[in-house]
């Protein structure tokens, strides 16, 4: 063995090493003979001052030999075993073959009690072909600030994917709030449509209450666009945009998925752990993978991504209105037919005898069809008519009255009148000869009347 710093004969020095000693000594050379100082040499060099001095000992010590790298050729004192790395390719290869990285990660550390780095895993799959490098980031953008408080600003959009990793497309919808990132509502539908986002606003009022705005894409269920490419018409409603405006719920609508980033970035999130999840777990149907969402995984989702708001408190307020079943339906107006019967498209409802009313032709009625699939036919306050998903009437549950054909069901409550006058005021007077007046409501025995006469 030679002294320290030498290089054994038999090791052979790479190419790109030479280079590099060649380099160093031609910079410390000059610095050595004064043609530039040692400040301006490190400088050169790109090392410290404190790396310059040793450089410059270990040269004068053993020569050219010394300016090699000594930490060629040693091992990393945090080199990862050989056995704990195929056993990390072999999860990802049998098991986890689809979990993003981040995911794969977590389930190391979670369940299999393997603490490596995140960096670390990243490589060793992306060495090993096993992940795809990510592509460059685009150009900087400025990040909106976080409304402070929850219920300030709620997003709500809705994915295509395959969700079990089949040849299955469904659409998850998903009401993310602005301020904490948290989800309030996320469920699995054949397609993003009025109804399913009116179901998903109701479930969210009724479980967390009213909020203040709804930010949005531009969808026809959310807004009518006259032009493509222009802005929104807030002068026409949509089914939704109606019920919103009687629930004071203001609607901000997005022009570009950039606009958006929060929710797509949530939804980049989902579509890399949501189908794997569901595979683990063995869910092959929408009724049991929403039923996963409710009970359990939202609560993990939000538990692991959810952030805290920048202010306490909150802004949702209780809703006291009892009226949602009707505001959160689909609602045409027609004219009701000669035969009392009103029509959509290929359906049509039969409207029967009102005891207030011996027909209902020529007027205005309002149809609501309900998200359980239930019609409903208002005439002003009055419901006259409530059928079922094929058109045929439901049975009515109201109790009947003495009326010819019962009473008049309102929407609203109103409080029975009574049928009695009330009892008229009794004035006394400074005669006591007059006694008082009768009430009319009981009619006068004949000895009253008698004495009355008298």
């Amino acid at each position: 063995m030679g002294e320290a710093g030498e290089v054994e004969p038999s090791q052979p020095i790479p190419a790109r090493e030479v280079e590099r000693m060649m380099r160093l000594q031609d910079v410390l050379l000059k610095a050595m003979a004064g043609k530039i100082t040692w400040l301006s040499a490190a400088e050169i060099i790109g090392v410290t001052p404190r790396t310059m001095r040793r450089w410059r000992e270990r040269l004068e010590e053993h020569g050219y030999n010394g300016l090699r790298d000594r930490r060629k050729g040693k091992s990393s004192p945090r080199r990862v075993a050989l056995k704990t790395c195929e056993e990390v390719l072999r999860l990802y290869r049998e098991r986890y073959y689809d979990l993003n990285v981040r995911h794969f990660h977590e389930k190391l550390n979670d369940e299999h009690g393997i603490e490596l780095s995140y960096t670390w895993v990243k490589q060793a799959l992306q060495g090993a072909g096993l992940v795809a490098r990510a592509r460059r980031r685009g150009p900087h953008r400025k990040r909106r600030p976080r409304r402070p408080m929850p219920g300030m600003l709620l997003h709500i959009d809705g994915s295509t994917h395959r969700w079990f990793q089949d040849g299955r497309y469904y659409d998850l919808m998903v009401i993310l709030d602005d301020a904490t990132s948290g989800i309030h509502y996320a469920k699995l539908v054949e397609q993003e449509s009025t109804r399913t986002v009116m179901e998903a606003l109701k479930e969210v009022i009724v479980t967390k209450g009213l909020f203040c705005a709804l930010y949005s894409d531009r969808a026809s269920h959310f807004f009518v666009t006259p032009k493509a490419g222009e802005p929104v018409d807030k002068s026409r409603l949509t089914q939704v945009g109606r019920a919103l405006k009687e629930l004071g719920v203001q609607m901000i609508p997005a022009y570009s998925p950039q606009a958006r980033g929060r929710s797509e970035r949530s939804f980049g999130t989902w579509q890399g752990r949501l189908p794997q999840e569901l595979r683990l777990a063995g869910i092959e149907t929408v009724e049991e993978a929403n039923r996963f969402l409710r009970e359990s995984y939202i609560a993990e989702f939000n538990g692991r991504f959810a952030v805290k708001a920048a202010e306490p408190g909150t802004a949702f307020r209780p809703c006291r209105r009892r009226d949602l079943n009707w505001i959160f339906t689909v609602q045409t107006e027609r004219v009701v037919s000669k035969d009392n019967t009103v029509a959509i498209g290929g359906r049509w409802w039969q409207i029967e005898k009102c005891r207030w009313r011996y027909s209902l032709e020529g007027t205005t009625v309002t149809i609501h069809e309900h998200l359980d699939g239930t019609v409903s036919i208002r005439y002003g306050p009055h419901v006259v008519g409530r059928y079922d998903g094929d058109g045929g009437p439901l049975a009515d549950k109201t109790p009947k009255g003495r009326g010819k054909d019962g009473p008049v069901e309102a929407v609203e409550n109103r409080a029975a009148a009574s049928p009695r006058s009330p009892r008229p005021l009794e004035i006394a007077t400074g005669d006591s000869h007059f006694p008082p007046a009768p009430n009319p409501i009981h009619p006068l025995s004949p000895n009253q009347k008698k004495k009355r006469v008298a």
